[in-house]
């Protein structure tokens, strides 16, 4: 697939890194979830087995992030980035902002359809930013000089690039994304700029209205989550429609709700947009 078509998804699994799966089911019961020796051998495993040559990683900085703090997300980068090197793996990272959430969504058809709109050239300006960012890492790695990817998105051909790899993994890019049964909208509690709209608070919601899992044995609902329709730095109006929360079971409304309170914080001061890339990890040039 990659020759043929320049893209796959791929994860763990029975022939590809089989220790780290159970590994990870492991860290949940064990309280290590945030162990960085852990996060970076279970990424970097992955990365390495299954024949990369070179690597882009996204480290996630703030409250909706493991690594609340930019010294610890900088030492998980500086881990990553040493592991890949010491395998062979051109490795970089970038320190991108996680206490305001990106894009628009949170939730899986959500984010699909949220990734689509990027791919055909539109989308939130804040994905857009971060996916040219990483995608300009990859292409200084790949020693490729000569590709814009912002003129990939606009003309369209990474939205066929995403159809033919869909096509070829056995899906119909044409299928239509699910959708919740129910919306109930939350409004904007006054009038000014939102000045925060915590990453964990939404994250947490997203997961009570079925987006993830809180056992391993639980389903994932595919149509649960939120959106908002501001972001910080965005005005909004007192009243006027500020999150939707998606769900199709409504006994998990209540919970979500809850998640929420204390999450959004409306100004009559202005505040700009967070830098979204905080900082960036590389390995160190040879010595000639």
């Amino acid at each position: 697939m990659l020759r043929d078509v320049g893209a796959v998804i791929r994860a763990a699994g029975p022939d590809l890194a089989p220790a780290d799966r159970r590994l990870y089911a492991l860290r949940d019961v064990t309280g290590t979830v945030e162990s960085i020796p852990l996060i970076a051998s279970s990424i970097m495993s992955k990365k390495i087995a299954e024949g990369t040559q070179a690597l882009v990683l996204d480290v996630k900085v703030g409250s909706g992030a493991f690594m609340k703090d930019q010294a610890r997300a900088r030492e998980l980068a500086e881990t990553m980035v040493g592991l890949g090197e010491a395998h062979g793996v051109r490795t970089t990272a970038l320190l991108t902002q996680m206490d305001v959430p990106l894009g628009r969504t949170a939730g899986n058809a959500l984010e699909v359809a949220e990734s689509l709109e990027v791919l055909a050239g539109g989308g939130p300006a804040d994905v857009v930013e971060l996916s040219l960012a990483l995608a300009r890492e990859m292409l200084v790695l790949a020693a490729v000089d000569d590709v814009d990817p912002a003129a990939l998105l606009a003309d369209g051909r990474a939205m066929d690039a995403w159809n033919a790899m869909v096509r070829a993994q056995g899906g119909d890019p044409a299928a239509p994304l699910p959708r919740a049964t129910e919306v109930e909208i939350v409004r904007a509690p006054a009038s000014g700029t939102v000045v925060r709209l915590d990453a964990l608070a939404v994250g947490v919601a997203a997961w009570r209205l079925g987006a993830g899992r809180a056992r391993k044995e639980d389903a994932v609902s595919p149509t649960a989550g939120v959106v908002w329709h501001a972001t910080v730095g965005d005005q909004v109006v007192e009243g006027a429609p500020l999150l939707e929360l998606h769900l199709d079971d409504p006994t998990r409304l209540p919970r979500a709700l809850e998640a929420l309170e204390g999450a959004i914080e409306v100004s009559r001061a202005p505040v700009g947009s967070p830098a979204l890339v905080l900082g960036r990890v590389s390995a160190p040039d040879p010595i000639r």
